[in-house]
Parts: structure tokens; C-alpha cells; sequence
């Protein structure tokens, strides 16, 4: 019988590919290489523009439930920080703690495989400074509850295509060549991990 791999992405506006005129974001690009690659992939792109990790956490397990409960070995991705680590009116949106906690919540909501990836950086020193801390304890939390983490704001903070292309947007989001750098980044763990067997 033939593999049936089923995958949500959910989180943020990344993960939806916002400023993506191609409209595939990173999760899309994933998609398209793993089919080629032969696996046999069923994708859902959940993202939500503007979601917290809190957010994202509350509406997971009524998002992939019909989506993932029929196949074989299904996959979550899931991806936050850049929203929980915003300014808005003056205070960051979301506590550390909180982001922490959703990704408690997270796993502790299904036992499907579980991948996270980390926020990028973004077009604002001070905000990526809360970012930093925020990947580095995600990671760390990711590790404690053996959830695979790919890092990707220390690819992208360093990049210069991403700095520019996110500059030439709106601070945020990359256009077609800046998602294409973030697919990349983050394309061959979570293809390796797509490869193996199922771990829950």
C-alpha cells in the first residue's frame, strides 16, 4: 500500500507566504521538492497573518484533526515568534513565557509528529534582539520535549538577500527570492525528517 504522508503547516504569516507573489511562501517550495524528490506528499498551509504562538496553539488540534486523522503518517510543522516578539502600542505582544507555553500546549494537544521551525529575522534591531532570545529558548524547549527545531533566523539574520529583500517590502516579509533563500534554509532537515519513520 502506498505511503500515505500528510502534513499541516501551521503558524504565521510566513508560513502563508505573505509578499510571496508566486504565492508558494517556504512551506510551498518544501512541498514542491519533496514531491520530487518521490515522496509522497498531501500538504495544508494553515497560516494566519499576524498570529501569536498562543494563537497558533488554540486552533491546532480543530485545524489538523480532519486533515492529518486519515493517513498513515501525519506530519505537523509549525512556526511562530516573529508576531509574539511585535510592538504594538507600546508593549511586546506576547511574554516569552506565553511563546514557550504554546509550544507546550502544542505537543501536549497531539501526539503527531511534531517539527518547529524557528522565526526569522526582521528589519528592526530591537526586535530582533527579543527574536534571538526567543530562538534560542524555543530551541531549547524543542529539545526538552524532542521536538526536531530548524533554526532559521540565524541563516536569515545574516543574509544580506533577506535584509534587502525584507527592507524593499514592508520590514516583514521577502518577496519571491527571499522566500526561496528561507525554503532552502530550511528545506533539507525537514526533508530528512519527512524520510524517516514516523516518531510519536
Amino acid at each position: 500500500m502506498a505511503r500515505d504522508l500528510r502534513i499541516c503547516f501551521v503558524g504565521d504569516s510566513y508560513v502563508a507566504g505573505t509578499g510571496d507573489p508566486t504565492a508558494l511562501g517556504w512551506p510551498g517550495r518544501i512541498v514542491a521538492e519533496a514531491i520530487a524528490s518521490g515522496l509522497p506528499v498531501t500538504a495544508y498551509n494553515l497560516g494566519v497573518r499576524g498570529e501569536t504562538g498562543p494563537q497558533v496553539a488554540r486552533r491546532i488540534p480543530a485545524e489538523i484533526a480532519p486533515r492529518l486523522a486519515p493517513a498513515d503518517d501525519p506530519r505537523l510543522v509549525v512556526s511562530f515568534g516573529a508576531n509574539d516578539t511585535a510592538e504594538r502600542d507600546g508593549q511586546v505582544r506576547v511574554s516569552i513565557e506565553q511563546t514557550i507555553q504554546a509550544l507546550r500546549d502544542i505537543r501536549a494537544a497531539t501526539n503527531v509528529p511534531l517539527l518547529l521551525v524557528g522565526p526569522p529575522s526582521v528589519d528592526d534591531p530591537r526586535q530582533n534582539e527579543r527574536l534571538k532570545t526567543t530562538n534560542e529558548l524555543l530551541a531549547d524547549e524543542a529539545g526538552q520535549l524532542r521536538v526536531p527545531f530548524v533554526d532559521s533566523f540565524t541563516a536569515t539574520g545574516a543574509s544580506a538577500l533577506w535584509s534587502q529583500q525584507i527592507r524593499e517590502g514592508d520590514g516583514y516579509h521577502p518577496g519571491a527570492e527571499g522566500y526561496a533563500y528561507l525554503a532552502a534554509t530550511v528545506a533539507l532537515p525537514i526533508l530528512d525528517w519527512l524520510r524517516t519513520e514516523p516518531f510519536r
